[in-house]
């Protein structure tokens, strides 16, 4: 249960002469076709595919963290009766995935292979790949690959890494990429300061925990391998087409719905490997990876160590701030450069910072690879710089949102980077929003607990980096019978990706949602719309179908101001027709469906192919300087929450979140994406962890590796702002990854009110907390 407030300014802004501010889809609460067949269970998932002859696969992974091969015999395996295949490297046509996250601005060029040949460099590292008729025969030849591996020196800590003489993961070197940011004098900057504080905050392994593991089928049909899969990205196909070394239209990517992926289904995962069983047998073939095998192999949050150092007058306004990110890249680059990079951008928070020095480095270990996570590089980041607001503050003996609201960024501002914030900055509405429903403080339930109160701000950006000249493409076409097609090459992760086009499709044409078709998420028949990461969905295949839509409507005003003896400006799309809103013929209409035929019979096509593209920039990675992100979202969190001083468990017992979406395209949605993100905040912030002994995994299972449940997340309530500024469709802003950001630094900046003590260690379980109030004996004794 939550409450969930709606404040508006004003109408939307994008065209007042065609979506006015009596909205009639857009800003409305509506129910979509993807939540009842959820609901009634009949949406089919990645694993609900099945196929006449089809095989199943599995991966054979390396049980050492950092080794070389001697050798590996299959010998055994093929000889299991149902075993199809057996492969490793040898039988890759390029055994080689590149991964230039950063756009080539300065990382290393460290190639993956898709099979190990000769070195393995992380504990669950793909070495082999079989394909079998039965799942006992896939097990058994499984076991039955011989992987002679000889020891090799590992290096497990970033911070070891980086050392003169730490092992080297790859030849090229440890250190992945380094991002340095700065503007004004930091030294002139801490002199001007009356107090400085100083802390180092740590972050731990984070598991993706979707309940859908990774599953994907694929199939030959006459010459095109087609793989039907859980992924976010199905622009992949180009990857895969290079792995098997064959022409790019003779793959094709299918993306299901999805059971959640919060960027663990960025990268490839099951996609290469099915891919080449059933390019080398010739038959359909089945891989779903067990939650054991995702826990232990597949890509998790990166680990950060952070080092901050802020300095303050007396009145609290920053005069300077110098910070140190070294990000745990795991064995293989993936997108930690882009990690790294958002960590840098965002190091300095939604605060004004006239002297700011950030170096953020990725930097490579034998432990599991690390890559996007909702929020990635940009959540992790405020646990340390509200850490530091709250360390100022306790230092100047200020209230913690008095010393925030005076330092906020403000529309016109410049940040380190540069740039100029050119969208409303409604960040303080939002904090005021949040500290005002947390409501009365509550009483202890026992003299033993301590009640404590925080809270913490964020801004996230939405959109790719400004220099990879992003772009969007959408189809849309009106039927003969009034109904609306859109393709797009989307992939809906369980947010609303789809349904958002098609709200935004019917305010703008006035066909209602139930005669709206959406097809996303194929490389053959959609256009491209790129990935859906990095919250960019909304802002890029939303713009496209906004714009595409008006184009769309364009074409039919023309023709219907004909038959209706009027002019296109006069005109108003509404309830599957065409009306005259104005002028002598007022009210007189046409319904879609003869609008369309009408068309069709004067040779106009009432279909659009539109590409929207996003505006450009660049940046400097020698002088930090230049474009980043499109734009920002920002929000506030309060927190309220019970600590047992004996035990050093931790209850939520209030929670509100409250982010400005510049407009709201769907409440119910935003609400639910809000609701999400603080849930997952809370595992990240309270349990969750995967512990490593050397790169190898302490536990595989949910038994161990602690998630949310119901018991543990309390109402969270949202406050929503609409400022109305900004550049997603109709002023809309991102979502999707910003609810995440605040939750850590809420519930430490809670604890730190209830025990007086600052928790800087994620995640903050209870043996922490026990060992921080044994380090504090007035406290503890308290």
């Amino acid at each position: 249960m939550s409450d969930t407030s709606v404040d508006s300014v004003g109408g939307i802004a994008t065209d007042s002469s065609v979506v006015a501010t009596d909205r009639r889809v857009v800003g409305k609460s509506i129910m979509s076709h993807d939540f009842i067949e959820k609901v009634k269970g009949s949406l089919l998932y990645a694993e609900d595919w099945s196929l006449p002859g089809m095989l199943l696969g599995k991966v054979v992974r390396s049980p050492m963290a950092s080794a070389r091969i001697r050798a590996i015999d299959v010998s055994k395996a093929l000889e299991v009766p149902g075993v199809a295949a057996v492969l490793t490297a040898r039988d890759v046509p390029v055994n080689r995935i590149a991964t230039h996250a950063s756009g080539g601005l300065g990382e290393l060029d460290v190639a993956m292979p898709v099979l190990a040949a000769d070195r393995v460099r992380y504990a669950g590292e793909p070495v082999a790949l079989v394909a079998a008729e039965t799942r006992a025969a896939l097990d058994q030849a499984a076991e039955l690959v011989d992987i002679d591996l000889e020891p090799l020196p590992g290096v497990y800590d970033p911070l070891s890494a980086l050392l003169p003489d730490a092992p080297l993961v790859h030849e090229e070197g440890n250190v992945l990429i380094t991002w340095n940011i700065s503007c004004g004098d930091v030294e002139a900057g801490f002199r001007e300061a009356d107090v400085v504080v100083e802390e180092e905050y740590r972050t731990q392994f984070v598991e993706h925990a979707y309940l859908e593991p990774e599953a994907a089928v694929a199939w030959m049909d006459q010459g095109i391998l087609t793989i039907r899969a859980a992924t976010q990205v199905v622009e992949h196909a180009a990857e895969i087409a290079e792995i098997l070394n064959l022409p790019q239209n003779r793959v094709r990517v299918i993306s299901t719905y999805m059971g959640g992926g919060f960027g663990g289904k960025e990268d490839m995962t099951v996609e290469p490997y099915v891919a080449l069983l059933a390019w080398y047998t010739r038959r359909p073939v089945r891989m779903i990876f067990e939650r054991q095998e995702s826990i232990l192999a597949t890509t998790k949050r990166a680990p950060f160590v952070m080092k901050y150092k802020t300095g303050a007058r007396r009145d609290g306004v920053i005069t300077a701030q110098e910070v140190d990110i070294v990000g745990d890249a795991g064995a293989y680059p993936y997108l930690s450069a882009r990690v790294m990079f958002a960590a840098a951008v965002t190091a300095c928070g939604p605060y004004r910072i006239p002297h700011a020095r950030v170096r953020s480095r990725a930097v490579f270990t034998n432990q599991v690879p690390t890559s996007a996570f909702r929020g990635f590089g940009a959540m992790e980041v405020v646990f340390g710089y509200e850490g530091q607001m709250d360390r100022l503050a306790r230092v100047l003996n200020l209230p913690p949102d008095e010393i925030r609201k005076r330092n906020f960024l403000r529309k016109g501002d410049l940040r380190p980077t540069g740039e100029r914030v050119d969208t409303t900055v409604a960040i303080e509405e939002t904090l005021d929003q949040a500290m005002y429903a947390l409501g009365a403080p509550s009483a202890p339930s026992s003299p033993r607990k301590r009640i404590g109160r925080g809270l913490a701000c964020n801004m996230q950006p939405y959109g790719r980096t400004a220099w990879f000249h992003d772009q969007a493409s959408v189809w849309l076409s009106l039927s003969a019978d009034g109904s609306l097609t859109i393709r797009s090459g989307i992939t809906d992760l369980g947010g609303g990706q789809a349904a958002s086009l098609c709200q935004i499709a019917s305010e703008v044409l006035g066909v209602s949602l139930d005669e709206i078709s959406v097809h996303i998420g194929d490389t053959a028949l959609n256009p491209p719309a790129g990935g859906t990461f990095a919250t960019r969905q909304l802002y890029m295949s939303g713009n496209a179908v906004l714009h595409g839509a008006l184009e769309l409507r364009r074409v039919l005003a023309d023709v219907a101001a004909g038959i209706l003896n009027t002019t296109p400006e006069q005109l108003e799309f509404r309830d599957g027709a065409v009306f005259v809103a104005r002028g002598e013929t007022a009210g007189q209409g046409i319904n879609l469906a003869t609008l369309a035929r009408e068309c069709e019979s004067r040779g106009v096509s009432p279909a659009v192919l539109y590409t929207w593209r996003a505006p450009v920039g660049s940046f400097d990675p020698t002088t930090g300087k230049g474009a980043t992100f499109p734009d920002y979202t920002y929000g506030a969190h309060a927190a309220e929450v019970e600590v047992d001083l004996e035990t050093g468990c931790v209850t939520v017992l209030k929670y509100v979140a409250s982010h400005d979406v510049g407009r709201s395209i769907n409440p119910l949605r935003v609400e639910g994406q809000i609701q999400g993100g603080v849930a997952q905040g809370l595992g990240y912030a309270l349990m969750e962890e995967v512990e490593l002994d050397e790169g190898i995994p302490k536990s595989t299972l949910f038994a161990d590796y602690l998630v949310p449940t119901a018991l543990e997340v309390p109402d969270i309530t949202v406050r929503i702002v609409e400022s109305g500024e900004g550049k997603g469709p109709m002023q809309a802003r991102g979502i999707g990854e910003p609810p995440i950001g605040p939750v850590a630094a809420a519930i430490a900046s809670a604890i730190a009110d209830a025990i007086g003590i600052e928790p800087r260690r994620l995640p903050m379980t209870p043996e922490r907390l026990l060992d921080l109030l044994r380090d504090n004996p007035i406290r503890g004794a308290a």
